[in-house]
């Protein structure tokens, strides 16, 4: 669900940029005074997790559509909500600057569609109401799954908003809303049956990650480098080998598109600021699509082998990049708050 710079406007763009701005200097003051050290590692290992798994598009079934995790109702969990939209902020940055997946000026929109639904109205209200203070196994499963669905729901039809009240592209409100709504809707299931594995595996080995959880005595909790130790594993498993294996169907949000309009991509107005934005992009994508610059001399066998080890490297570089930049930014600011952070 990766808008790309042709759906909106620079009105809309700057305007919802700056509300993602303020959400994320509002969150990183939350995250200084008041988030665990504990968690501060996590926010690298599990984001890049969640990059990986991005990378994994799963086809939906009868409708020539794919999916992928948005992963912000993963990290609200294991994180709580302003580390988590800390993270999803790198991730979606990460994304757009080195693998030009997601426009610059769409940039704002999509940290906040995918990272403020999830994680200050599914989680607090949905998952957190579902699951209690004492989470057990069904209420997890329920919980995950629900907030997930209407999280997405939340996020894409914000996407319809903003691509209504921009006004630049070919897509009547209700055609899109229509076709948004469903798809979107089974995606979400997918998402949260792999919220609640993902959750449940953290609750069984560290409960007390998770808010509220009860801890789990000594002798039968397993150590938190483990738990790390097992993000990181399944990073480098589903980011360097799994992704091979993505679906190659549109996304939620690029099948809704074709459908409205006919047209797979919509082209950019002539305004210097797509074009400059544009420019930028592609001089930052070192690895745009999750794979190598290749050339039409190219033969089609040698294009594959180079594709499956782009899409590799894409994997294993961007969840380090973005396991780097969250975890920095969040001992950066434990450091500033003046507190050290320990496992």
């Amino acid at each position: 669900m990766h808008m790309a710079d042709a759906l909106i406007s620079p009105a809309v763009g700057g305007t919802v940029w700056a509300a993602s701005a303020g959400l994320i200097a509002y969150c990183s003051k939350k995250v200084r005074d008041d988030v665990d050290d504990i968690k501060i590692p996590l926010m690298g290992v599990a984001g890049a997790f969640i990059f990986a798994a991005q990378m994994i598009n799963f086809t939906i079934p009868g409708t020539g559509s794919s999916g992928h995790l948005g992963g912000a109702m993963i990290l609200s969990i294991l994180l709580g909500p302003y580390a988590a939209f800390l993270t999803m902020a790198s991730i979606l940055t990460v994304q757009a600057l080195f693998f030009a997946d997601g426009g610059l000026l769409a940039l704002g929109c999509n940290i906040f569609n995918l990272g403020f639904f999830p994680c200050f109205i599914a989680y607090p209200f949905i998952y957190k109401l579902i699951a209690g203070e004492k989470p057990t196994q069904n209420r997890i499963l329920l919980g995950a799954t629900t907030a997930s669905i209407l999280g997405l729901q939340m996020g894409a039809f914000g996407v319809v908003l903003e691509t209504l009240f921009s006004g630049i592209s070919e897509l009547p409100f209700g055609t899109f809303v229509l076709l948004m709504q469903p798809i979107h809707l089974a995606i979400g299931i997918v998402e949260g049956i792999v919220t609640a594995s993902v959750v449940s595996f953290v609750w069984k080995s560290r409960p007390e990650l998770i808010q509220k959880a009860p801890l789990a005595s000594p002798a039968n909790r397993i150590s938190f480098k483990y738990v790390l130790a097992g993000f990181l594993v399944a990073t480098v498993l589903t980011g360097g080998v799994l992704s091979w294996f993505a679906s190659s169907h549109p996304d939620g949000l690029e099948w809704a598109v074709f459908h409205t309009t006919g047209k797979e991509e919509l082209e950019a107005p002539g305004h210097k600021v797509y074009s400059l934005l544009e420019k930028i992009q592609e001089k930052t994508a070192f690895l745009p699509d999750y794979n190598f610059r290749t050339t039409k001399e190219v033969e089609a066998k040698e294009q594959e082998v180079v594709m499956d080890s782009g899409t590799t490297v894409s994997g294993l570089v961007g969840g380090a990049l973005v396991l780097v930049f969250a975890a920095f930014i969040g001992f950066a600011l434990k450091k500033r708050s003046g507190t050290g952070s320990h496992l």
